[in-house]
Formats: structure tokens, C-alpha cells, sequence
């Protein structure tokens, strides 16, 4: 359990954790800035994606917008279930309302996955989900960008930016590089156990899972 001291105490103590939170927040808009600043790759390969309308391109995942963020849905065991962590961000975050926000930033969001179409339509009405999602299955898509290996999805996002029919890749990000996408983390990183992880630096005795 935690130290139990006064209130004036803890307040003292909460102050001095201010101070780094503070520090934190102000690195985190320095990275951001950092990120605009990338330089990009042209994505000269026209990939071909399935999904419910038949095959597009990947300028077309864009709708007509200039910027795509792109979620590698990890399809974790093989080719019959997805990744459970990127199912709960399906059921909760990436709703109709969340998509139309990014959509006024000029931004499109689309999932795809190294699985076959049927799988992912198959999925997709199981959990009722209405989220735009495409196979790469056979392209090559998560390859080059890292996100696929050896056939297995990896926890990834992907950036891309069109000029005309032009399209850019801007940023990838690898699993702890997507922690702060999902809030339940940011949530339990408040608590005082925090996720119960081996790797987290906890005080002695803390639970772990």
C-alpha cells in the first residue's frame, strides 16, 4: 500500500510530481512538433485493397481527403480471430462520432489486416462493428512498412499524405508507441498500481499480473 501521511503532505508530494508531469507534457508537444517535421517517402507501389466494395487502391482508402491514418489490425492467431486489444478499441473508440472528428481535421481512418476479406467481413458482423477496414492480404502492404512479419500482424499504425494522386508516407509507430491511442491506459497509469506489468518500475510487493 502507499506510504499514509497528512494532507498537507501529500499535497507537497503531489506538487513535486506537478513538476514532472508538467515536464512531461511539455516534451510531448515537442515531439509532436518533432513528428510534423518528418520528412516522407512517395509510395510509388499501387497496392490493392479488398474490402465491402471490392478492390481499391490506396489513394482511394483516402476518401478524398489529404490525410490517412491507417491501424494494423492484428490478426494475432493466425488466419480465425483478431487481436483482442485492437477489438476493444473497435468496440469503444472508433465509433461513427470519433471517425467524423478526424474526417473535419481532414483526415480518413481505415484499419486493414494480413487476413483474407471473409475473415475480416465475418468479424466485422459477429461484433457489429462499423468501422472502414481492408485486407492486405497478398499485397505486400504490411511488409514494407514493418507492421507484418513472417505473415503475423504487429501492433502498428501507419500516416499518409496525398498530393493529387500522389501518395506520402509520413509515420509508423510500434506497440508501446501506441500506448497513449488507448485511454483505458492512460487511465490506469493514474492509479497507484498502475498496469501491473513485469517491466513497469513499481515499489516492491506491488501486484503484478
Amino acid at each position: 500500500m502507499p506510504k499514509i501521511v497528512t494532507r498537507a503532505e501529500w499535497q507537497a508530494a503531489r506538487d513535486e510530481l506537478l513538476i514532472s508531469e508538467k515536464k512531461v507534457t511539455r516534451a510531448r508537444d515537442a515531439v509532436n512538433a518533432q513528428r510534423r517535421r518528418l520528412p516522407m517517402v512517395p509510395v510509388d507501389r499501387d497496392y490493392t485493397f479488398t474490402g465491402p466494395d471490392g478492390e481499391v487502391g490506396l489513394a482511394g482508402l483516402f476518401a478524398g481527403r489529404r490525410q490517412l491514418y491507417v491501424h494494423h489490425f492484428m490478426w494475432q492467431y493466425g488466419p480465425d480471430r483478431p487481436c483482442p486489444s485492437c477489438s476493444s478499441a473497435a468496440d469503444v473508440y472508433w465509433t461513427p462520432k470519433h471517425l467524423a472528428l478526424l474526417a473535419e481535421h481532414d483526415v480518413t481512418f481505415v484499419a486493414t489486416s494480413n487476413a483474407p476479406w471473409n475473415r475480416i467481413a465475418e468479424v466485422k458482423a459477429e461484433r457489429g462493428w462499423d468501422i472502414p477496414w481492408y485486407s492486405s492480404h497478398g499485397t505486400g502492404f504490411g511488409e514494407e512498412l514493418g507492421t507484418t512479419v513472417d505473415g503475423a500482424d504487429r501492433p502498428a499504425n501507419s500516416v499518409f499524405l496525398r498530393d493529387g494522386d500522389q501518395v506520402f508516407h509520413t509515420y509508423t509507430a510500434f506497440e508501446r508507441g501506441l500506448d497513449h491511442l488507448y485511454p483505458p491506459y492512460t487511465y490506469i497509469d493514474l492509479t497507484p498500481y498502475g498496469r501491473q506489468e513485469a517491466w513497469e518500475d513499481s515499489p516492491a510487493g506491488w501486484p503484478k499480473r
